[in-house]
């Protein structure tokens, strides 16, 4: 296994449906010389997908350097890792087996390398759903088929943001299954790995989480629903039993509406639009996504392929790029957590100053 020994991150890079926006928002991200003063960035694409993009955005002073193995990464460049030889038909803002597929085999080359441990963090470019199931990809989206990847036992979907994170009970399960998931065993499993994320990733010594309920005005005591008093406060005592300070179940509605998220640092919520509509309406900054839970780092942006834009040089790369610097503050924020963890009067005499 490969160790890296550089000073700065390697982060890799995976491009997306390569009909999406995926391509464009890498590029102008990358357009800005400075990155690299942060991390060496592995682009896992293909030189011809990349080229087509920039001669379509008109930018050919974005300058790659083409990779086959990691022997000849430039720290000092941006590096593209061939993924594939082949000649592919690219088809801006299609939706086609193609643009799944070539992001299929992106994302695997990029698991391998990190696993191998050429790259310390991963930032995914958005996939479509749809057009990316195969044998080898039989899941919803990246955070399932991460958490299969890296062996790991349950992670969390977790929208950060500068002012709120919203972690999620259910991702993408229709609405009429989300009371089959809202369970006593659940609820715990998700709020300790929301606890243990914000003390190792984020650096938050004793964080305050809050639940939401699954029914209107929380079930309003048992009137509009059962949940609530069957499988929510339950496991919210229990956590508390257990060391997690965590507060709830509140009625989401009025949770958001009077910015009661301002007192917590994380917020569980029970399904996917529950979470997410208040978390892109009110976030500050730009929101990203990231995978609590797994080994390693992985982040991405908050939104999807975009394919009614894609190809017409309008994509806004801010999302991706916080995604790029949520990953390394991350990374260096593991790194002190081990730290202290190895050293605690390190930490002792840290917070006496």
């Amino acid at each position: 296994m490969s160790t890296i020994q550089h000073n700065k991150p390697v982060i890799g890079i995976t491009i997306g449906d390569i009909n999406s926006i995926g391509a464009e928002i890498i590029i102008k991200t990358f357009m800005d010389t400075r990155m690299m003063e942060f991390c060496t960035p592995v682009i896992f694409a293909s030189n011809k997908t990349i080229n087509f993009y920039r001669k379509l955005m008109n930018e050919n002073n974005f300058n790659y350097q083409s990779i086959k193995d990691f022997t000849r990464l430039n720290h000092k460049q941006v590096n593209v890792y061939n993924c594939w030889e082949e000649e592919v038909q690219i088809t801006p803002g299609v939706l086609n087996e193609t643009g799944g597929k070539y992001a299929a085999r992106a994302l695997e080359v990029a698991i391998k390398s990190m696993k191998e441990g050429f790259i310390s963090g991963l930032v995914t470019a958005p996939i479509h759903k749809n057009n990316i199931q195969s044998a080898n990809f039989n899941y919803t989206g990246h955070t399932p088929y991460l958490r299969d990847a890296f062996n790991a036992k349950d992670v969390l979907m977790f929208m950060t943001a500068d002012n709120m994170r919203v972690g999620l009970l259910t991702e993408h399960v229709p609405l009429a299954d989300v009371s089959k998931y809202v369970t006593k065993e659940n609820i715990l499993g998700k709020l300790a790995l929301m606890r243990d994320s914000l003390v190792k990733d984020f650096g938050i010594d004793k964080p305050r989480i809050a639940v939401l309920g699954l029914n209107p005005h929380a079930g309003d005591e048992g009137l509009i629903g059962k949940e609530e008093i069957e499988q929510i406060s339950p496991a919210i005592k229990h956590a508390k039993g257990n060391g997690i300070l965590c507060f709830g179940p509140y009625s989401a509605d009025a949770f958001f509406a009077r910015e009661m998220f301002k007192q917590f640092d994380g917020v569980l919520a029970m399904y996917h639009d529950q979470g997410l509509i208040p978390f892109k309406s009110l976030a500050s900054g730009n929101g990203i996504n990231y995978t609590a839970g797994l080994g390693i780092v992985r982040t991405s942006p908050d939104h999807g392929t975009a394919f009614d834009i894609a190809g017409k040089n309008l994509a806004d790369p801010e999302s991706f790029r916080q995604a790029i610097f949520t990953c390394l503050d991350i990374l260096e924020q593991r790194e002190i957590y081990a730290e202290n963890t190895r050293n605690p009067l390190k930490k002792t005499e840290l917070a006496s100053e």
